[in-house]
Formats: C-alpha cells, structure tokens, sequence
C-alpha cells in the first residue's frame, strides 16, 4: 500500500527511488535522522576538543596573570558548551521529539497539514544555546577568575555545586519541569499547531521545560570537569533515564546521591 502512494506521490521516480523519496518526507525518519546526526555531532565536537592536548579547557583556566578575557576568549567556550549541549540533552529529548513525528506522521497520513520536526528540534536547541551562552559567560567571569587565583577549582565549591544539584531535585520547580518532560503526548494534544512558528515555540516550551528540569544537574560539570567525556556520558544518561521513568522517586533517589557526594567532597577539604 505504501509503494502505491509513494509511486503516486513522485510518478516520475522509480519504485525504489519513491520509497527513499516517501521516508525523507515522513516526519518520523525525519525526526530520527535529525537526532542522530546532532548527537553524533556533539560528540565528536567534544571528543576533538577533549583529546587535544591543549584544549579549549586548559588553555582558558589555566592560571595565567595578566591574560586577556574578552571576546574572542569566549566563542571557544560557547562552542564548547553548545557540543555538550547537543550531547547530552538531544538523547533526553529523544522521547518527546519522537512523539510529536508520530502524531504528525499519523496527521499526515490522513492529509492533514503538518511542520517537519526539524522545527521543533530548532526551538528546543534555540534553548540550550541560550543556556550555553549563560554558561560561558559564568566560566569566563567567574570561573576564570576563580581558577586564575587558585589553579583549580577548590573542592568546597565544588561539594557545594553537586550538593546544590542534589537539593534542586526535591524543589517543586524541578518535579513540575520533569512531569512535563515525561509526559510529551498530552501537551502536544492540547497545543497542537499547523503554523510553522507555533511549532516554534511548541519547541522553545518543551526546551525550557528541560531546561528546568536539568539545568542543575548541566551545572555539575563545572564541578566534575567540563570536558570531561565520561561524566558527561553518566549525567545524560541520568537524565534521560529520570525522563523516562513515570515518577519522581529516580529524581529523589538521584538527589539523595547528590547531596551525599557533595557532603563528603566539600568535607574533604576540611580534614
């Protein structure tokens, strides 16, 4: 059935041809190809960056008097920020972009009109850029500033970075964020949307739904090591695993850990 309305669909191709022809317009393959590609991308922009040995990290906090931060000290880092970004939270997502090409694929099916998911994957990008950006800004001012007068991040600081990760995920802000990331099909069937810019922001609002969700436990990696591979592997496996649960007791258990780690490390410094 499907070879019939491909053929008909692009008369002018082969039998083959139109198959290829007919999943490059279904939303669903569509959808797929997109996340893999930019995950893909992400981590191999952050391998490259994390197996130089010289790279974008060491060589903007490593303590150097007098050195210059400005402008061009900063697109690195935002580059850096932004691969991790793809990396880790493209995967968390997974769930609710796929759920929005299922319901456009079955729109379409029945000749609905329907946006490619390429458009709500932009919004939702659009918001971890943002989040890059703030990051960025918060290594070069901050995190320079810190490192430059003491070489390294101290422990303390650190303890109280994953401490405060795992305090955040009890807040009423966080479980109101995660049931939303959760739970995707309801809040497409109540905003569902033909215009290309409502899918927009369909994509900015389920972005800032994951960033809520997430930010804290982003902020880890300025504790842990930005940069470092395999802890970003850990921390978005761990949030794609707590939005893919039903409940909030991952959450909790996660934010148990959390507090725990980020105890004993900042108590480290203290014996």
């Amino acid at each position: 059935m499907n070879d019939i309305v491909n053929q008909q669909a692009f008369p002018h191709l082969t039998s083959l041809q139109s198959r290829v022809a007919g999943l490059a317009v279904r939303p669903k393959p569509v959808a797929v190809a997109c996340i893999v590609s930019l995950v893909a991308l992400g981590w191999i922009a952050c391998g490259l960056i994390a197996a130089s040995p010289d790279n974008v990290w060491s060589v903007l906090c490593r303590p150097a008097p007098g050195i210059s931060w400005g402008a061009a000290d900063a697109a690195p880092v935002f580059g850096m920020w932004a691969a991790m970004g793809l990396a880790m939270m493209l995967p968390t997502a997974s769930p609710m972009i796929l759920t929005y090409a299922e319901i456009a694929d079955t729109a379409g099916r029945v000749g609905e009109r329907v946006v490619s998911p390429l458009i709500l994957i932009a919004g939702y990008v659009a918001v971890w850029l943002a989040f890059a950006l703030m990051a960025t800004a918060a290594q070069v001012l901050g995190g320079g500033w810190i490192l430059r007068q003491t070489g390294n991040l101290p422990a303390a600081l650190a303890g109280a970075l994953i401490f405060g990760a795992g305090a955040y995920q009890f807040s009423s802000l966080k479980h109101a964020c995660l049931n939303r990331c959760q739970r995707p099909f309801p809040f497409f069937f109540t905003n569902w949307t033909e215009r290309t810019s409502g899918v927009f922001k369909l994509g900015l609002r389920q972005g800032s739904y994951c960033l809520g969700c997430c930010w804290a436990l982003m902020v880890v990696m300025f504790a842990v090591g930005v940069m470092n591979v395999v802890w970003m592997a850990v921390l978005g496996a761990l949030m794609t695993v707590e939005k893919m649960t039903t409940t909030g007791r991952f959450a909790r258990v996660l934010g148990v850990c959390l507090m725990a780690a980020g105890a004993t490390l900042a108590a480290s410094e203290l014996v």
